[in-house]
């Protein structure tokens, strides 16, 4: 099976951290990055596509030096390579501007106001993911525990 990255990005480290670690449960399937502003994302995502592996999953915090959250969405969204990569907003500093520009432009699809409850972020990213694989056209049969059934048994059965 291929590699599925999900990659994670915010400039405080003790956020990125805390991330990671809420999604730790997914990392015996998914490989999870880090990278701490826009720049180092877009270098990362450069790599894992170099490398042959997918991107499923970019969560960006909005508020960062910079490049914005929702600026880096955006152009990951514009990138045909990632046109199936899911993409979750995360943040606590974002104004209602802000939101609708990441649904619109940025094409997030989800988003998150901090502090964010672990379940859902966990079993959003889940979904997410199991809507990549699916997309793809992806054998998943390896990875069947990480998946979310309810969003495999609709897709499987629409």
């Amino acid at each position: 099976m291929e590699t599925i990255n999900i990659v994670c990005v915010d400039d405080q480290p003790e956020v990125l951290d805390a991330v990671i670690k809420d999604l730790s449960t997914l990392a015996v399937h998914f490989n999870i990055e880090e990278a701490e502003s826009a720049d180092e994302c877009l270098d990362l995502l450069d790599e894992l596509e170099a490398r042959g592996e997918l991107v499923g999953l970019v969560i960006s915090d909005h508020v960062m030096p910079g490049t914005s959250g929702v600026d880096l969405l955006g152009q990951i969204s514009e990138d045909g390579r990632f046109a199936h990569t899911k993409k979750i907003l995360l943040t606590g500093q974002a104004t209602h501007k802000d939101t609708i520009n990441a649904i619109n432009a940025a094409r997030i699809d989800h988003y998150f106001e901090k502090p964010w409850q672990v379940d859902e972020l966990t079993d959003t990213c889940r979904r997410l993911l199991t809507e990549f694989i699916l997309d793809q056209g992806l054998d998943y049969e390896e990875i069947l525990p990480a998946l979310d059934q309810p969003t495999l048994y609709k897709k499987l059965k629409g």
